[in-house]
């Protein structure tokens, strides 16, 4: 595959994946700090599936962004109904408890080769990096943390997050909001559509939405590519 003069990657089942023992401990958590119902673990980790389900779904049609915030209000809401009122939530305290956990059990890089593909295009090609990667339960302010104990945020020239932005992919705007951005990065350059490449998991808010601006575009993880067909 020929270089590109701007690489951008989603984030999420591209570049990381979930910890499944931090999902088992948020539901834990949960369930002893926010369960008058008597849910169990199993019930609330159904429910947080559900309410990521959703809320993902209704990003995807409107484009705009549904907030961790109110997807954790969501949740307690789903568990307990009308026995617990949502007003009496310090959702503050709750955020942090809730980034402590993260980093307890963090997010893991998706496949060994990651970050030798990374640093290899950042070697070779000469190109500028971004992130563009909606966000669910955990904010950008966090994902930025979680890069950083990685040192993946050392490839990247800028991270766009969708709570930050109030837009998510597939969103035509949210596209721009990076093309914006890759004009500033590259002052003085000319860099055609295709020149910039956007990579993902996703057909729709990652293949075919980078499609449709005129960019390159490549899905990785969901199908029988990887990370590596971006230097093979």
């Amino acid at each position: 595959m020929p270089y590109y003069q701007h690489y951008s990657f989603d984030l999420w089942l591209t570049l990381i994946k979930s910890n499944p023992d931090f999902k088992l401990q948020r539901a834990h958590y949960f369930q002893k700090n926010f369960n008058h119902t008597g849910k169990s673990v199993e019930e609330i980790d159904r429910l947080f599936r559900q309410v990521d389900g959703m809320c993902n779904a209704i990003n995807e049609k409107t484009g705009k962004n549904i907030d961790a915030d109110e997807m954790y209000l969501m949740v307690i809401s789903l568990i307990n109904g009308d026995s617990l009122s949502i007003d009496d939530i310090d959702y503050t305290a709750l955020h942090l408890q809730m980034e402590d956990l993260l980093f307890k059990y963090p997010p893991q890089i998706y496949s060994a080769v990651t970050t030798e593909v990374l640093e290899h295009l950042k070697q070779k090609s000469g190109a500028t990096f971004s992130l563009l990667s909606n966000t669910g339960y955990i904010t950008g302010k966090s994902l930025r943390k979680v890069l950083a104990l990685y040192g993946l945020d050392n490839y990247f020239d800028f991270q766009l997050y969708s709570d930050e932005a109030g837009m998510s992919k597939p969103n035509p705007e949210f596209f721009k909001t990076m093309l914006n951005n890759i004009d500033i990065c590259n002052a003085g350059k000319d860099i055609p559509l295709k020149n910039i490449i956007h990579i993902g998991d996703n057909p729709k808010n990652d293949q075919q939405a980078a499609d449709a601006m005129g960019m390159s575009s490549l899905l990785i993880n969901s199908n029988q590519n990887t990370i590596l067909s971006l230097i093979s």
